[in-house]
């Protein structure tokens, strides 16, 4: 059994012990709970742990096997990016939902109703584990008290375990940094007898909190495994690999544009009259990006983390190379613990697949919701077949895309022959099949895997995949079939059946990019950096990065210059990790949200049954995005209760 984050290895009873309630001495009441609750099961929910009970606490640690309960509480605050509750998956122009549906907070983030008295998201207070301060003063409890030392833990395993805490500190750290820009950092555990001047904390500066992080997971690489003992019961803990990648994330995210001389927060500073953000962009960040992005990916190929293959598809039935290729770029996300995954979050992906999966035939009911959808925008963002943005092929009718055109013979693995779809849905890439669906386009899987098998989707008013009630149905015409287990099946028409994957947090592919990413903004186009983007490429089917501009760009220049290497390197980011929640991240460090997030989410039309009307261009949302979106608002609420703290700009 894997932890759900990680929290369901051992079978064991409920213990809960009653709040304990101190008054300071200025009337503010300090409340604090310990819930140490481990499961029968991966169905349960994760542990709620706030202990400051002395007693308590002593219980928690008075051997190996009540300390490692609490270790693995310890794990419950990680946030679930395949969850359609975290706003990055859906708070940004990647996907769009109906307008009726609207109880996703990333959605309603993207539809501009963020709020400072009503805080969408929200991770700095939050209830329980949603809180990440409360992950992070549970590991300072954990670290404190197994620094003491307890019976039956040897040496080895404190120092590991030890290492884990520290690492998943470091990483909450790094969650709020990047939601907040300057926060606090919580670096010691302060009694509760503490006096509640001592229990106010000020916002550290940017500078400040990356610098913390990177230390801290410094002195977790050191002691962590390179590789998990009794892998099937551990699988989720953090090994050296894990931290090694975040590390690269952390600086890659320190040194882009949003934290490195932003001098739009010129006027944010502190009581003190200091700049929460440098003013002077600085390369030397770059350089520290890159080094731990090499040094990550030296770590994760010792230890045996590659990128996933044709050859590791485990699928009887023999294939065409085009489907087995696609089945394979699916299986990069959905094969479970895979060679590409250096951590993957084991919250169960059942909710995602069931909003996301289309209709493939007349079911009986309505065992799937199908609104979880790649807007018209993420279609048009992938590759033509010669590997190059579309406008820029000089092969490809561009300026034709949105008219239909009939599929032959040719197209077959792609599109249903005989059938007519956009001209935008021809001659693309092959990871614009594997990761898209689309009226009239083809689905490998659900109980269909042999030799020329597979559905074929029909998105048009009144057929299988189209509108079912006004909140289950793809506003956009498209669906994310990247996230859909090739096994997840539709079974007797009225149940959903969904194979169970563990959710990329970061993966190899997702560090090639941010090797190449540092590299180019050091040096501008360089080999090495052409290489590590043309592995992702590769994989994908694709030519190189010179080769394909070259020969099919009307821009063959690109690739040679830094504006333009980058420009290459942020489609392909955007590609490759298409809906695993990054992008969200990435249009924000780039500083790119206020450009993208300020243009109409675009759909077809798809309540139209006859073809041309269901193929023309439909704007379903304006949303507006301002320079103080880039920063979530501090909870009104946390201002009023601790004066010391400064609010966001804008906010």
């Amino acid at each position: 059994m894997d932890l759900i984050i990680l929290t369901n290895v051992y079978l064991t009873s409920v213990l809960m012990y009653l709040f304990k309630i101190m008054k300071m001495k200025n009337k503010h009441i300090f409340i604090t709970i310990l819930i140490v609750n481990l499961f029968y099961s991966c169905e349960k929910d994760y542990l709620d742990v706030v202990p400051d009970n002395v007693l308590t606490i002593d219980n928690a640690f008075t051997d190996q096997v009540n300390a490692q309960k609490f270790l693995y509480t310890l794990y419950a605050s990680v946030p679930s990016p395949g969850s359609v509750f975290n706003p990055s998956l859906t708070g940004a122009d990647e996907t769009w939902y109906p307008t009726t549906e609207r109880f996703k907070p990333g959605q309603a983030i993207a539809q501009g109703n963020q709020g400072a008295t009503n805080t969408l998201g929200e991770r700095w207070r939050g209830q329980g584990t949603s809180s990440l301060y409360v992950g992070i003063r549970n590991c300072n409890i954990f670290i404190s008290r197994l620094s003491k030392g307890v019976r039956g833990l040897s040496q080895q395993e404190t120092k590991q375990w030890i290492a884990e805490a520290k690492f998943l500190k470091a990483y909450y750290h790094f969650y709020l940094a990047r939601m907040y820009g300057p926060i606090p950092i919580s670096d010691e555990l302060i009694p509760v007898s503490s006096a509640t001047d001592n229990v106010r904390l000020t916002r550290n500066t940017i500078d400040e909190v990356f610098t913390f992080v990177s230390a801290l997971l410094d002195e977790a690489i050191v002691d962590l495994p390179m590789f998990l003992p009794f892998e099937n019961k551990n699988l989720g803990r953090i090994t050296k690999p894990i931290a090694a990648a975040i590390k690269a994330r952390v600086l890659v995210t320190y040194a882009s544009p949003l934290f490195n001389g932003n001098t739009v927060y010129s006027d944010f500073v502190n009581t003190d009259g200091e700049n929460f953000f440098p003013q002077q962009f600085d390369v030397t960040k770059w350089e520290m990006a890159a080094t731990a992005a090499k040094e990550a990916i030296d770590i994760c190929q010792g230890a045996g983390i590659r990128l996933y293959q044709t050859g590791d598809l485990d699928i009887e039935a023999p294939q065409t190379d085009f489907t087995l290729l696609k089945a394979t770029l699916r299986g990069r996300v959905t094969d479970r613990w895979n060679q590409e995954i250096i951590w993957g979050h084991t919250d169960n992906t059942g909710v995602i697949q069931y909003e996301t999966m289309p209709r493939l035939y007349s079911y009986l009911t309505n065992p799937v919701a199908s609104r979880h959808c790649p807007t018209l925008r993420i279609a048009e963002m992938y590759y033509t077949e010669n590997g190059v943005p579309i406008n820029e092929d000089i092969t490809y009718d561009y300026a034709n895309r949105y008219n239909v055109k009939l599929a032959e013979d040719s197209d077959k693995f792609k599109i249903e022959v005989g059938q007519s779809t956009a001209k935008l849905n021809f001659d693309r890439e092959p990871r614009f099949y594997a990761d898209l669906a689309f009226d009239r386009g083809s689905w490998f899987g659900n109980g269909r895997t042999g030799t020329d098998q597979f559905w074929n989707i029909r998105g048009r008013r009144g057929e299988f995949a189209s509108i079912f009630e006004p909140s289950q149905y793809s506003v956009t015409g498209y669906w994310a079939k990247k996230l859909i287990h090739i096994e997840t099946e539709v079974t007797n028409g009225n149940s959903l059946n969904t194979t169970r994957y563990s959710f990329p947090i970061i993966r190899l592919a997702d560090l090639y990019l941010y090797y190449a990413e540092a590299l180019n903004e050091i040096n501008g186009p360089t080999s090495e950096a052409y290489n590590y983007i043309d592995l992702v490429r590769e994989r994908a089917g694709l030519d190189g990065v010179l080769t394909s501009w070259g020969s099919f760009s009307s821009n063959a220049s690109k690739p040679t210059i830094k504006e333009g290497l980058r420009e290459i390197i942020q489609q392909e980011r955007m590609i490759e990790m298409s809906f695993e929640g990054l992008r969200f991240w990435d249009m924000r460090r780039w500083k790119l949200a206020v450009e993208l997030m300020n243009k109409p989410i675009k759909g077809w039309n798809v309540l139209q049954e006859d073809l041309n009307d269901y193929y023309k261009v439909k704007d379903l949302f304006y949303p507006s995005f301002s320079e103080r979106d880039y920063l979530w608002p501090v909870a009104e609420n946390e201002i009023i209760n601790n004066p010391t703290l400064v609010q966001n700009p804008g906010w």
